[in-house]
């Protein structure tokens, strides 16, 4: 019986709340180090997002695609591209609505067997032949290069900085995209099929996560031909992994600093960042314990993976208070269903913008989910006007606030009761 593999998601833009700080790139630069300014500012509202559903080239109707998921003919692997989209500058009023893409991929049901590709023969074929089967250089960690082409698929690269996520029985990896007609030099990819369940083996995109504070280095600069995100290192046909932005021999890169996590509460916080570029499913987690700061990666937009020539930013989801990371940090959660994983309640945007602020968005995820916190979330520190979820209501409007701080500058997000 044939499944079909749906990559659905509702996720906010950046831009889908109400932006408190004005923050069009080229717009109110300010100095390096200086303190963000607090100004008196107007509101500027952006209009809901539109979702269309895309197979191929071809649209399905919403009614189609939401009936095909209650049937269970459907399979939810990913999410839409979280493009950042900044609200105009004071004393104007958005008028425009933001379309986002959701890519439907029909796949038969090997799709999660342990069915392998005929490999193809390819001009690495010497350098991998004198591979062994579980190289190590002897270095480890994020510092470490990544030895490009002397790895095999099947080892998960832990030993160069990447973070094995079992609980997602991908063999470690964050997301699996198999490219079977991909290769190298190829402007774009025609043909992508989503690991889902297990991992099978075989050429294509392995995408990883890495320590806190932390992004991921790899994605090729071949993207879907429907536009697609695709991350991570390459499987080539010899089965060895690949760099795929070789101007980084790293994994993993460190973060811009000072976004930290606080939790005041007794029980955990799941927050879970897209894995993005890649299947955009919210699995790259920071489990935020009773007690404990924690740190958050922010990425300079203009400097780390771009969507269809457009900068990008960071998007984490967070679920309610007791969820934990193997529960909240999927898809589709088993634990209080309509409230964690692509239904968490509330989801954190952060990215370095060219003007040099950071700017932090927290704004609920709608109209995914209807669900709200149960615990207040505060944005302090040195930011430039109040953002937070107070006692069921969010700052500047019920559709969520952006705050700034300047370069160099913190902000601290605490979890506590309600």
């Amino acid at each position: 019986m044939k499944a079909t593999i749906m990559n659905l998601a509702m996720a906010a833009s950046f831009a889908a709340g109400a932006a408190a700080q004005p923050h069009h790139h080229g717009h109110h630069h300010h100095k390096k180090n200086s303190p963000a300014e607090k100004r008196d500012v107007e509101t500027t509202y952006v209009a809901a997002t539109v979702t269309q559903y895309m197979l191929g080239d071809q649209a399905v109707g919403t009614e189609e695609a939401k009936a095909g998921l209650d049937k269970g003919l459907y399979v939810v692997v990913g999410e839409t591209t979280p493009t950042f989209t900044p609200p105009p500058p004071p004393a104007v009023t958005s008028t425009s609505s933001k379309e986002d893409a959701v890519f439907l991929q029909k796949v038969t049901s090997s799709s999660s067997s342990s069915s392998t590709p005929t490999p193809t023969p390819s001009s690495s074929s010497a350098a991998a032949a004198s591979s062994s089967a579980s190289y190590s250089s002897g270095a480890t960690g994020v510092d470490a290069d990544f030895p490009s082409g002397k790895i095999k698929c099947s080892q998960f690269p832990s030993d160069y900085g990447a973070v094995a996520l079992d609980w997602l029985g991908l063999g470690g990896w964050s997301g699996l995209q198999y490219t079977p007609n991909y290769k190298i030099g190829d402007l774009a990819i025609s043909f992508i099929e989503t690991g889902t369940k297990s991992f099978k083996g075989g050429a294509g995109f392995y995408s990883y996560a890495c320590p806190e504070g932390y992004v991921k280095s790899q994605w090729p600069s071949a993207q879907g031909a429907t536009k697609q995100s695709v991350g991570g290192l390459y499987c080539n046909d010899d089965g060895y992994l690949e760099l795929t932005r070789t101007e980084s021999t790293k994994l993993c890169e460190q973060g811009i600093e000072g976004i930290t996590i606080k939790n005041d509460l007794t029980s955990n916080v799941a927050i879970c960042r897209t894995d993005y570029p890649g299947t955009e499913s919210m699995v790259i987690p920071v489990d935020s314990q009773p007690g404990t700061s924690r740190a958050l990666a922010n990425v300079a937009s203009a400097n780390y993976y771009h969507w269809d020539n457009k900068a990008t930013t960071l998007q984490y989801y967070i679920n309610q208070p007791g969820v934990s990371v193997e529960d909240g940090c999927v898809w589709d959660c088993a634990t209080d269903h309509d409230e964690c994983g692509n239904w968490a309640p509330a989801i954190l945007g952060v990215g370095k913008a060219a003007d040099g602020n950071t700017y932090i968005s927290l704004f609920p995820n709608l109209p995914t989910s209807t669900a709200k916190p149960n615990m207040n979330i505060e944005i302090t520190g040195d930011v430039s006007i109040p953002c937070y979820f107070k006692n069921g209501v969010f700052a500047v409007s019920d559709t969520g606030c952006t705050t700034a701080i300047p370069n160099g500058g913190k902000a601290v997000v605490t979890f506590s009761s309600a």
